[in-house]
């Protein structure tokens, strides 16, 4: 288990400071105006983008007599795309910063998203959701998570939850007013309007308001600055934090796969359920309106479940045994949505199904950053986002191919929920690796520290 010569970060990144920065009161640490841009950047590209695939499923087959399976490879391919572009940029990202990349990221899923309503043959709606999918890679997750864990080590999960309800609301919020622009108006009007969303809220945030690292305005991780030594946990120290890991290094460690491996059956399993379950809704009541609201159930509950777990428990507990919790509760909510056909029941089991899918997403990337630190956590969080992108890029594809084959979406859903709780075993051995656990622990930060300008 090696990582590379040199453990600690060299920092060499020049000031920057936004103009957000200026309207902020100086007593008020700005890494909490980090954590609301990258929520509010979220809100947008992924609400237009993960959640927006499947609102467009059911209408995309009926406008163009397109099959299930069909449609569903090509959100197979904005995962598999996505997850790729994660890998390559991560490292990049590590060495030079997230911005650079978030600005033509989100150029391509502008451009992308709006042409969607636009296609006319299956090979042009294959193009616009590889374009999109290069720039959600860019623009979304691990250029937001690499963000928030170099401005937050102690408060880290409440950071994250806090952010990733823009990903919720997306759901709650714009997978409806999707629904009823394409039932008013088409998808030509549809999708140029929930694009330009990205272009008035996303470019400006990374325009005005993002920074990369809070050295680069002289500020402390968390708003805190060390007093006294005292303990904090090993995955926290400053030993582990600043460790560089190579990429080599790194997989070749037990908790790499044990991460990698869970996540990758459950984010199968979870992706496809979600993006199905619009056109699963249809087919079981008949009105798209009522089953897009069923999305905005699920990021409802995604929402509250997150925040309480961020705040209360992520940044206390184990988080291996918070993540076996939420894989147990989605598959069993999963199963009852399938087999009960009872309005009531199904919403119910929706609701809680919803409570799990940001946490596991959250867990995902606290446990990454927790075993491998922030210093090359874009390297190593973007191969395991490129594995779990891609299973979750095959996970409506293999739904798609068997409600196809079976006439009915019964048996594929019920096989992806079950997969859930396959991926218990693995996250046992998702722990710091030992060459880590001797090293000295760091002081915890327990103070504000006093603003200062770069």
């Amino acid at each position: 288990m090696s990582a590379q010569t040199g453990s600690r970060e060299q920092f060499d990144l020049p000031p920057h400071r936004p103009l957000a920065a200026r309207f902020l009161p100086r007593n008020v640490y700005y890494g909490w105006a980090i954590v609301f841009a990258c929520a509010a950047l979220l809100f947008v590209s992924v609400g237009v983008g993960y959640y927006g695939i499947a609102v467009y499923l059911g209408p995309l087959r009926e406008l163009h007599g397109w099959s299930n399976s069909d449609v569903s490879l090509a959100t197979g391919m904005y995962f598999v795309f996505s997850g790729v572009t994660s890998a390559l940029v991560g490292p990049l990202i590590d060495r030079h910063g997230a911005r650079r990349w978030m600005t033509p990221g989100l150029i391509l899923l502008i451009v992308a998203a709006a042409g969607i309503g636009y296609v006319r043959e299956l090979w042009q709606l294959y193009l616009a959701y590889i374009v999109m999918a290069l720039g959600s890679g860019m623009s979304a997750g691990v250029a937001v998570n690499a963000t928030l864990a170099r401005w937050f080590v102690h408060r880290r999960a409440w950071a994250m939850a806090i952010s990733s309800t823009g990903v919720s609301l997306g759901g709650v919020v714009l997978s409806p007013v999707n629904g009823v622009l394409i039932e008013l108006f088409g998808l030509e009007v549809a999708t140029p309007a929930m694009a330009g969303l990205i272009l008035l809220i996303g470019l400006p945030i990374v325009a005005f308001v993002l920074v990369w690292d809070p050295r680069q305005m002289g500020l402390p991780q968390d708003g805190l600055e060390p007093v006294a030594p005292q303990r904090t946990s090993v995955a926290r120290s400053a030993a582990n934090q600043t460790r560089r890991w190579s990429i080599a290094g790194a997989i070749r460690t037990a908790p790499f796969w044990a991460i990698m491996i869970s996540f990758v059956i459950v984010l199968l399993a979870q992706t496809g359920f979600i993006l199905h379950q619009t056109a699963f809704l249809q087919e079981r009541g008949g009105s798209l309106t009522a089953a897009t609201s069923s999305l905005s159930i699920i990021a409802f509950g995604s929402i509250v479940a997150r925040l309480i777990v961020g705040r209360f428990f992520a940044d206390r507990v184990d988080l291996r045994i918070l993540t076996v919790i939420m894989f147990v509760v989605q598959g069993t909510a999963a199963l009852v949505v399938i087999q009960v056909d009872h309005i009531a029941v199904t919403y119910v089991a929706i609701l809680i199904f919803g409570f799990t899918i940001g946490n596991v997403y959250m867990l995902q990337s606290l446990l990454t950053s927790d075993v491998f630190g922030y210093v090359s956590f874009g390297a190593v969080y973007g191969l395991i986002a490129m594995a779990t992108q891609i299973s979750s890029g095959f996970g409506p594809w293999m739904i798609g191919w068997l409600e196809d084959l079976t006439g009915s979406y019964e048996v594929p859903l019920t096989v992806v929920a079950i997969l859930t709780y396959a991926a218990l075993v693995p996250i046992y051995f998702a722990k710091p690796p030992k060459a880590v656990l001797g090293r000295a622990i760091s002081p915890l930060v327990s103070r504000p520290a006093p603003q200062r300008e770069s």
